[in-house]
């Protein structure tokens, strides 16, 4: 994960506490307790056939998902290609970011932003593993954390932070 810059500005806050978990299949041992830990010694790891998912379930902004990955550790088990989908059912998702990862080891971020740039706002986030490293079948996360967006600058004007892009819109907020 990326250090924050001593700004004088509050880090962003972990809200995946905030979250109901579930997975699509674990390993004995191997489960939400183990990914939410908070120690990169202990991992979920999957069971079963590719795709595999995390599903993180609330009412919150959000503008990161974090996961520790470790291909030295890991490797056949390591994902080399993950989806994050967001909606507001498990029947409405989608997908709104696809990363690939070579030999990943340590945090890595993944933007949660809309078309637009502006952090998402869903009931239901889902990351999927879509394929591993060397074409391994189950798949290990050490970690994974939810971020809220960082709060805008407070000197920031109002109307710079609206999607809205009419000049009478804009003469309302002065």
């Amino acid at each position: 994960m990326q250090q924050a810059e001593d700004s004088g500005a509050a880090p962003p806050l972990e809200i995946g506490s905030q979250a109901v978990w579930s997975l699509s299949s674990s390993k004995p041992g191997f489960g939400i307790a183990q990914l939410r830990d908070d120690s990169i010694n202990t991992y979920w790891q999957s069971d079963g056939l590719q795709p595999h998912y995390v599903n993180i379930q609330f009412l919150m902004k959000t503008e990161t998902i974090s996961l520790y990955l470790d291909y030295k550790q890991d490797e056949s088990y390591t994902p080399s290609k993950v989806a994050v989908r967001a909606g507001s059912t498990f029947n409405d998702l989608t997908q709104i970011a696809v990363v690939e990862f070579t030999e990943p080891e340590g945090w890595i971020d993944i933007n949660v932003l809309d078309k637009h740039e502006r952090p998402v706002k869903a009931f239901h986030f889902q990351v999927v593993i879509l394929t591993n490293h060397q074409n391994g079948r189950d798949a290990h996360i050490r970690q994974v954390k939810v971020f809220e967006p960082k709060s805008p600058d407070k000197h920031e004007h109002p109307a710079t932070l609206l999607p809205f892009t009419s000049t009478d819109y804009a003469q309302i907020l002065r």
